[in-house]
């Protein structure tokens, strides 16, 4: 993959990772990183279609996974796919706690433990700044 792709993935995002919708400057000490959403050992490419921004926390969590098990139902799902997928349509902000409204929401947010102490520690204090999550 060539810097030319990783800056589109990059624009395209507006620096935010796709997933925990944190923006690079929250966290200026971890480089996000272009994530191929379905890995190359799944048979994913280096198409853009199959590539998204990722936080690095976001990514040390999804690595090569593309399905989870629900919290509430215990059945195996697929994640959040942001190329095929609405983010408001799986996933809701209250206060500084991303929320699933589906089993793909609910899923991603437990295999990519986006509510995790740290995670919510930050954004509450991005919140607290008076900056939009």
């Amino acid at each position: 993959m060539d810097a030319y792709l990783r800056a589109l993935v990059r624009e395209r995002a507006g620096d935010r990772c796709e997933y925990c919708r944190l923006r690079q400057q929250d966290e200026p000490l971890l480089r996000f990183q272009v994530d191929h959403i379905t890995a190359l050992q799944h048979r994913g490419s280096d198409d853009l279609s199959n590539l998204a921004l990722i936080c690095t926390r976001c990514n040390w969590q999804k690595g090569p996974n593309i399905a989870g098990i629900d919290p509430d139902t215990n059945l195996m799902t697929r994640l959040f796919h942001p190329r095929q997928d609405t983010w408001d349509d799986h996933f809701w902000l209250e206060g500084p706690m991303i929320l699933g409204k589906t089993a793909i929401g609910r899923t991603t947010i437990w295999v990519l433990t986006m509510n995790r102490d740290d995670r919510i520690e930050l954004r509450s204090a991005l919140l607290e700044l008076g900056e939009e999550l």
